[in-house]
């Protein structure tokens, strides 16, 4: 009889198992091969070796390029030096990276692990760097004002809080004000390897100001880029590990309210907007497996999608880009101005194209 018992767990535990692994599988699409969609007048940039996670482009055409970010369980190429911001005049004809000096007495920069980025400009056109960094796997918000003449960023604080944990990106909607992903629940990596792969959806986005920290929507499958519309009105969120892109409207007391999921056949990363037509721009992995499990001889490929009129009934969604790994591997965010796009990875190169 216990004989038995031990047969019927030992079969149960398998099953569960073997379920929960058949899940793991789908979500990380870890069976599609990238159809390859090519453009023609792309080049690396010289410069980004160590990956370019999260790039914004300012009204004026300069872009903050976040680089250099160390993620448990991803590849780095340089794991024991700090990331860095870079700067790029997309005005230029042939533009190039610029590393921006980080000043300000209070900050260390030799902990610096840069990974989701935004801008707030304010009322006297000062423009403001809020920076996802994760100095010895913890979490925190670095809040910079930008000298373009000096080309510094000039540290001004570092934000931290119980609610904001495992950090991935954020919108800043003022200087000290943002909506952020936090892609996990658990702070330990052990607990966090199993919420992945049991597909806890436990992650959530949260609204922070100096007088207001509060969770404002829950429930993700690996919570990462958020966004927002031109004229402030929606949030949106990528889902990772569902394939989703969720679109919430805000309200006045920073609420939000759910409105729509697109469903996408790739895992969505970071999220860009167009200013003038409101498009997003997504840097995807279309085969998540490989980003956790890298092999320099099947690398991860790389994937942009442009979807127009997110909010109508049948939003138009158009592979902008796909490779599989041969140029980059793993994107994660892309950006466009004035005919002009940029291609960011988790850990190795960036691209340059002119449509």
């Amino acid at each position: 009889m216990a004989k038995l018992l031990v047969l019927t767990l030992l079969g149960l535990g398998l099953a569960f198992f073997r379920d929960y692994r058949s899940s793991y599988l789908a979500r990380m699409n870890a069976s599609r091969e990238v159809k390859s969609v090519e453009l023609p007048n792309c080049k690396l940039i010289k410069g980004i070796e160590t990956g370019a996670e999260d790039l914004e482009i300012l009204p004026n055409g300069l872009a903050f390029i976040s680089a250099g970010l160390r993620y448990p369980g991803v590849k780095s190429f340089e794991p024991d030096k700090p990331g860095k911001i870079l700067l790029m005049d997309l005005n230029k004809e042939d533009p190039t990276v610029l590393e921006l000096k980080m000043t300000g007495s209070n900050f260390d920069a030799s902990s610096f692990n840069p990974h989701g980025i935004s801008t707030f400009t304010d009322e006297d056109n000062t423009v403001y760097l809020l920076v996802v960094s994760h100095p010895d796997v913890k979490s925190t918000v670095e809040l910079f004002k930008f000298q373009e003449e000096e080309k510094s960023l000039l540290h001004l604080k570092t934000i931290k809080h119980e609610l904001l944990p495992n950090l991935n990106d954020l919108v800043a909607v003022g200087r000290e004000h943002f909506y952020a992903t936090n892609d996990h629940y658990f702070v330990d990596q052990y607990m966090r390897s199993w919420e992945l792969y049991l597909g806890l959806a436990w992650s959530n986005v949260v609204y922070y100001s100096p007088d207001d920290v509060r969770v404002v929507a829950s429930g993700f499958d690996f919570a990462n880029g958020i966004s927002m519309s031109p004229d402030r009105k929606y949030v949106y969120i990528a889902e990772l590990l569902a394939h989703k892109i969720h679109v919430y409207e805000k309200h006045a007391n920073w609420t939000l309210t759910p409105l729509k999921s697109l469903d996408c056949d790739t895992l969505v990363d970071n999220i860009s907007v167009d200013p003038v037509t409101g498009d997003l721009w997504v840097g995807c992995h279309p085969n998540g497996m490989k980003i956790f499990s890298y092999d320099p001889e099947n690398p991860p490929g790389s994937e942009v999608l442009q979807i127009q009129n997110i909010l109508a009934e049948e939003p138009k969604v158009t592979v902008v880009y796909a490779e599989d790994g041969k140029v980059l591997h793993g994107s994660t965010v892309a950006s466009v101005y004035k005919g002009k796009m940029l291609v960011g990875t988790v850990f190795q190169k960036a691209l340059y194209c002119e449509f």
